[in-house]
């Protein structure tokens, strides 16, 4: 039978055998007027006042958006914000890119985000972890860091957090405080918040909040310098706004982690095989670093000694930003990776999503359809494959006919779960 997975902008339809489970949640159909749907989430919030009643004429306000990685509607949910606060002069407001440890995004990347208008009439500025300059300590986390943010957030006198809620591969869910903690962070801060320890820490995982020690701190450091409101949607597999959360962070955000996890999460009663994925589509699959939330999402249903079979475009690369591929040079195998990052004296840019990836693969091969040239898939030790198809038929030599064979054709944006 044909599976069409997200990839890209414009998919990707394989062949996989007919007896395949199919994981995804119902459909959810976009909200009927989404501008009208975001003015009311401000005008009627959960948990404080409406948005306009909490912004004085005189006032600065900042902005917090995702980044380019992230599917946030930032061209819908900005402007219905100035909107909504039209009564404070333009430049008064400053948006920041909440790039964490990612790279800064051009004029013309903020105008496909954003919008021409809000480009030509708005400053905006891009979060720049490693610019002494562009932070401000606002105190020290119990996590053992000092705690930096970006300086234009600190020091506006309102602070509003946008983002997008899904389910997340190591803090349990995206959006509300992780659009501050890492996404406006200064570099101290985010290699704790990504360090071996919290990274590899069991509950540190999809869909828990209540234990997560990411979550935790994330929420911990929100608390210190925190955000006035909050304006988070959720999305369906057309990237259409399907609820509005908006309001307190806290109360908010636990509002649509909620949501999210009543849709997005899926129970399955075995593992597989094989498991065949995606990482979401554009933008989430735009580099083999971030495909390791495919990977993970996979890694939850496949079994010991299985195959995960991902469709990831990749087509900004690795990317070319930290040390992602620099850090897989250093080991010969996903196993000497793993004892290498959790050795207390290692500390290195991008080892995180090093170690999550390492994890899957100690667990499963993983396979990895994209752009990318051999050479670089081989050398973070994946393997290359050039027919989704082909290579499915090819994994039936290996597993025999009585292979079991599970489709994510929105990769991370439902996670899968066995009750073990």
């Amino acid at each position: 039978m044909e599976a069409t997975l997200l990839y890209g902008k414009q998919g990707l339809t394989i062949q996989v055998p007919d007896d395949s489970y199919v994981v995804e949640p119902a459909h959810l159909p976009g909200v009927p007027d989404e501008h009208e749907a975001l003015l009311q989430a401000l005008r009627k919030p959960i948990g404080c006042a409406p948005l306009k009643d909490m912004v004085a004429e005189d006032q600065t306000v900042a902005i917090v958006i995702s980044d380019i990685t992230r599917p946030t509607p930032n061209h819908k949910l900005v402007p219905a914000l100035i909107e909504e606060l039209n009564h404070v002069p333009l430049e008064n407001f400053v948006i920041i890119n909440g790039t964490g440890t990612h790279r800064d995004q051009t004029r013309e990347e903020f105008i496909g985000m954003l919008g021409e208008w809000v480009v030509d009439n708005i400053r905006i500025v891009n979060n720049q972890c490693h610019n002494e300059d562009a932070l401000v300590k606002i105190g020290e986390s119990r996590f053992g860091c000092d705690v930096y943010l970006n300086k234009d957030y600190v020091e506006a006198d309102i602070r509003i957090v946008t983002g997008f809620i899904e389910p997340h591969f190591f803090a349990g869910f995206s959006g509300g405080p992780k659009g501050i903690m890492p996404g406006i962070a200064g570099i101290e801060t985010i290699m704790t918040f990504h360090n071996a320890r919290m990274i590899g820490d069991a509950r540190s995982t999809w869909g828990n909040m209540g234990d997560n020690p990411v979550q935790q701190m994330t929420r911990e450091i929100n608390a210190m310098c925190k955000p006035d409101f909050m304006l988070n949607v959720t999305l369906n597999g057309d990237k259409a706004i399907t609820a509005v959360f908006a309001g307190e962070l806290y109360e908010a955000h636990d509002r649509g982690c909620e949501f999210v996890k009543e849709h997005a999460m899926s129970r399955c009663e075995k593992r597989f095989d094989v498991v065949v994925t995606s990482n979401a589509g554009y933008p989430l699959d735009q580099n083999l670093y971030q495909a390791v939330k495919g990977m993970s999402a996979a890694h939850k249903i496949v079994k010991k000694g299985g195959t995960i079979v991902i469709a990831s475009e990749c087509a900004d690369g690795l990317p070319d930003h930290g040390n992602y591929s620099k850090i897989f040079e250093m080991a010969d195998s996903p196993q000497h990776l793993l004892d290498m990052i959790n050795d207390p004296d290692f500390k290195m840019f991008d080892q995180w999503q090093v170690q999550k990836q390492a994890v899957t693969q100690v667990w499963a091969d993983v396979h990895v359809y994209s752009t990318l040239s051999d050479e670089q898939v081989t050398g973070a030790m994946l393997t290359p494959v050039h027919d989704m198809s082909e290579t499915l038929r090819r994994l039936r030599e290996k597993y025999r006919e009585g292979m079991s064979v599970a489709v994510l054709p929105l990769g991370p944006l439902t996670i899968p779960y066995v009750d073990e």
